[in-house]
């Protein structure tokens, strides 16, 4: 029976990304604690979310300071952010579909220093001339969230193994979805 925080939080993530509106009698069960014992550790639904959705953006920081996204070329910073970030995938998938953390003001901050980090990061990519210009900064952050998002319920779902995860949101995002022909 898991009846520290943390593990409570594991096991809400593991329920609240793949389904949103869980009740906390489901989350509680996943947990493999009861009701009451759920609400002793957090007093009611909207603490859990709001708990869950700051651990969350703190796993996407340690992600981003992991990957020493600042320093060196962007796209080994890029690599080495996908590397990080690809295990906590079902914290962005929950982030994703998460709608009730919007109206959060702590939240929103949390969540704008880190999108920022990466806005920047693509920026400088394409000041470096490795990433493609016609797709603004802000949209590449999006997409690439949206992506590790997709990583996360992908491997939840059984559709994409764990250790293929890196691999196939690295060569999704960088390379793009379409197959080029090697000009002659």
């Amino acid at each position: 029976m898991a009846t520290d925080r943390d593990s409570v939080l594991e096991a809400a993530v593991g329920m609240l990304s793949r389904r949103p509106t869980a009740h906390l009698d489901e989350i509680a069960r996943a947990a493999g604690i009861s009701r009451a014992t759920l609400h002793r550790i957090f007093p009611g639904r909207e603490a859990l979310i709001r708990e869950v959705g700051a651990l969350s953006l703190r796993k996407v920081a340690g992600a981003l300071d992991t990957a020493a996204i600042e320093e060196g070329d962007a796209e080994a910073a890029l690599r080495r952010l996908i590397e990080a970030v690809v295990p906590d995938a079902a914290l962005c998938a929950f982030l994703a579909g998460e709608n009730q953390l919007y109206d959060d003001p702590e939240i929103n901050e949390l969540w704008e220093v880190q999108d920022a980090r990466i806005r920047a990061l693509f920026l400088r990519g394409q000041q470096e001339g490795v990433i493609r210009i016609e797709l603004s900064a802000g949209w590449l952050s999006e997409a690439f969230f949206d992506l590790v998002a997709g990583v996360g319920w992908a491997v939840q779902d059984g559709r994409l193994a764990p250790r293929d995860s890196a691999f196939s949101l690295a060569e999704l995002f960088l390379g793009g979805a379409l197959r080029r022909t090697p000009k002659p």
